[in-house]
């Protein structure tokens, strides 16, 4: 039977979730590159330890902006590098992966995170809107007729939603999110 998989693709931090094991990778979405060849030098922890530290032959980069992939080539690089480490790296059965989407995506945008995925090493990709993943991991009652308010703020985006009967009624997706907060407070 193929690992399930739900992933967080954040602008900050990416959240690896493994059906019986729980969330097994916490880390930073970053990756270092090699400026001469473009190749991907480490990835999460490793990538954000390097930051600053780099000679002018590593660069380290965020390949997510606002919610969304910035650096396609670099997301799924990324993508490889998590779903390895979930599941193994010489793993004969790939995964069936979801990943969590901003509410307020282009139709672009949610193609590029699922051909992503699939080229990354997904057998299967499934999408689900961060406010209902957001809920449902609240265990906020979705099925119910009743409306309820989801405010779910990370490190690039602020997605505002009203759900009811296991969908999204209303949402709003603001490209402004902790990182911006940061910012602000800093200036």
């Amino acid at each position: 039977m193929a690992k399930q998989i739900g992933i967080d693709l954040g602008t900050a931090n990416v959240l690896v979730y493994v059906r019986g094991r729980g969330i097994v990778i916490n880390e930073p979405s970053m990756v270092a590159i090699s400026t001469k060849d473009g190749k991907v030098k480490s990835v999460g922890v490793e990538a954000r330890d390097m930051l600053g530290r780099t000679p002018e032959t590593i660069e380290v980069v965020r390949p997510l902006r606002d919610g969304v992939i910035a650096d396609y080539m670099v997301t799924q690089a990324m993508l490889k590098y998590f779903i390895d480490k979930s599941c193994g790296r010489f793993s004969l059965i790939k995964p069936e992966v979801m990943v969590c989407i901003p509410a307020g995506t282009t139709g672009v945008e949610t193609r590029a995170v699922r051909d992503a995925a699939l080229h990354a090493g997904a057998r299967r990709v499934y999408l689900i809107r961060e406010p209902l993943a957001a809920a449902i991991g609240a265990k906020i009652p979705v099925a119910d007729p009743s409306g309820n308010m989801v405010i779910d703020i990370g490190g690039g985006t602020t997605e505002i939603a009203v759900i009811s009967l296991n969908g999204i009624v209303v949402a709003k997706s603001l490209r402004v999110g902790g990182n911006k907060f940061d910012e602000a407070i800093a200036n």
